[in-house]
Parts: C-alpha cells; structure tokens; sequence
C-alpha cells in the first residue's frame, strides 16, 4: 500500500499513510493533502494568486490603471486616478505591497494590489 503514496515532501520518509482526506508521515509529522500529488499542483499552492481591486488575476507585464489618488510617502507628489502603469511586477511576502513597478513622473514604487485595476 505504501508503495502507492507519495513521499513525504518535508523528510522523503517512504511510510507516509492516509488519513481522511491527508496524508501524514509518522516520521516528521507532515500532513499535505492527498490531491496535491505532482509538481505542478505543489508550484500552484505554493504561489498565491494576485488580483486586482474587481477581482482580476494579475500577471508580470500586465497594464493596470490606479482607480484613487495616492500620495507618495516622502514626496508631495501625488499618482492621479487613471494613471496608467506598464509592465507591472508581482512580489510575494513583502509587506502588504504586491506590485513593484515603474511609475511615470514618480519613478520606481511599489503598490497594493486593491488600488489598481487591469487594462
């Protein structure tokens, strides 16, 4: 029966068992669940998905516009509603800003996902 599951993916302990809906190894104590088998379906939970303020899945590269006036910390320049930015970059775990990107007559920044909208 063992030889059917999957290794552990914390410890490769091969004596992993089924437990409801998981799969725990008596080794490390690692519980992950049963559907989550094969590499594609581990990069996918690892990496969350990024939408925009209507509920847009955003990408690298992707135009978004700003949907309110945001001022800019240290500066007395403001981003207008409806600026358009290009070539955003996604970040994870960096505070709660999870876009980098370029912006025109401000330069480089970082912005919150909920204050931009897809093009």
């Amino acid at each position: 029966m063992t030889d059917s599951l999957p290794l552990c993916p914390e410890c490769s302990s091969e004596h992993a068992y089924e437990m409801g809906a998981l799969l725990v190894c008596p080794m490390c104590g690692h519980e992950w669940a049963a559907a989550a088998d094969g590499e594609g379906a581990d990069a996918a939970a690892s990496e969350p998905v990024i939408k925009d303020a209507v509920g847009n899945v955003l990408a690298d590269g992707d135009t978004v516009t700003v949907i309110k006036d945001l001022k800019v910390k240290g500066s007395s320049t403001v981003i207008k509603v409806g600026t358009k930015v290009r070539g955003i970059r996604l970040l994870q775990g960096v505070g709660d800003h999870d876009i980098d990107c370029k912006v025109d007559g401000v330069g480089p920044t970082q912005l919150k996902s909920s204050v931009v909208k897809k093009v």
